[in-house]
């Protein structure tokens, strides 16, 4: 799965899915949820890289926005629901498939369907009156995802200047705290900084299984920014893999990746795993590893099963 921001999205936003369910709903047919999903997704030209697409909160962004296309299609009483979980076109929503054949971007959306959206009262010197929530046009759960997003990429900024300003010795032992809380070592937490100025090239160790058989070997670089890791690390810390008669390693540093040590990692016969800064730091924050979570939020929705 793989997980995005809605700036570098491949779905597309919900309004342009409001055409095409109208036209897969347009022969008169009952159709289950995910058969309108399904189909929705060949009309608009959504590959399957797209639809794989996740939210942090989980589920698809595709299943997300097309759930969200469908609910102000409801809302606006374009389609009727038979049953739990099934829809039909109705004689207004094939009108507006009709006055509507050019699509719909942000601004039409805003428009066509801020009549059914829940008004939210604000008060004036003079006057109460009645403006639909201004966050109506995007997806709620998306708006609450993108604002976490820009807090998480100021916390990375943070996390990364006082790693490549941390001590070399809490660097080594941050990355394997790290590993560790990823699930590497198992439940008894295998793993140990070598680090100093014996550790014959590596900086620490995981251990798979409780006798040793299967072992992960780390290096670690603090490097400022613009300060690149080139080839000839990584070949060292090959070097240091066959002394101790290892295949895998995992080599992380605080800056970035030349395009030949990415290019040598990727040909080596030994299994190279590279993690750059900004990959360190986006790890050190789902894994929460020098980070605390400040405070959670949850959303609820209509439990169909309760009232099936």
């Amino acid at each position: 799965m793989v997980l995005m921001s809605e700036e570098a999205s491949l779905v597309p936003i919900w309004p342009v899915f409001v055409v095409p369910t109208l036209q897969v709903l347009s022969d008169g047919r009952v159709r289950q949820r995910r058969e309108v999903f399904d189909a929705v997704a060949e009309q608009a030209g959504v590959g399957a890289e797209a639809r794989a697409e996740t939210l942090k909160s989980g589920g698809t962004r595709y299943e997300q926005r097309m759930g969200w296309a469908l609910s102000h299609l409801s809302k606006a009483q374009w389609v009727d629901r038979p049953e739990r979980g099934h829809y039909v076109i109705n004689d207004a929503g094939r009108a507006a498939l009709a006055k509507y054949p050019q699509g719909f971007d942000y601004a039409l959306a805003r428009e066509v369907f801020a009549p059914f959206w829940p008004q939210k009262a604000k008060t004036t010197a003079s006057t109460v009156v009645s403006d639909p929530a201004p966050s109506e046009i995007s997806d709620p759960i998306e708006v609450i995802e993108g604002e976490i997003d820009r807090i998480e990429a100021s916390v990375g900024e943070e996390l990364l200047d006082r790693l490549r300003n941390s001590h070399p010795d809490f660097f080594e032992q941050a990355v394997v705290d790290l590993l560790l809380k990823m699930g590497y070592g198992g439940p008894a937490q295998r793993g140990r900084r070598i680090g100093g100025s014996n550790d014959e090239g590596v900086d620490g160790l995981i251990n798979q299984d409780a006798l040793g058989l299967d072992q992960v070997y780390i290096q670690a670089k603090r490097y400022k920014e613009g300060n690149n890791v080139g080839r000839e690390p990584i070949q060292a810390f090959v070097g240091a893999l066959h002394g101790f008669n290892a295949s895998r390693g995992v080599f992380l540093t605080t800056s970035t990746f030349t395009s030949g040590a990415v290019d040598y990692a990727r040909k080596v016969s030994s299994r190279i795993v590279l993690i750059d800064g900004a990959k360190l730091v986006d790890l050190m924050i789902a894994h929460r590893v020098g980070v605390q979570e400040k405070q959670k939020f949850s959303a609820v929705e209509v439990d169909e099963d309760y009232f099936a």
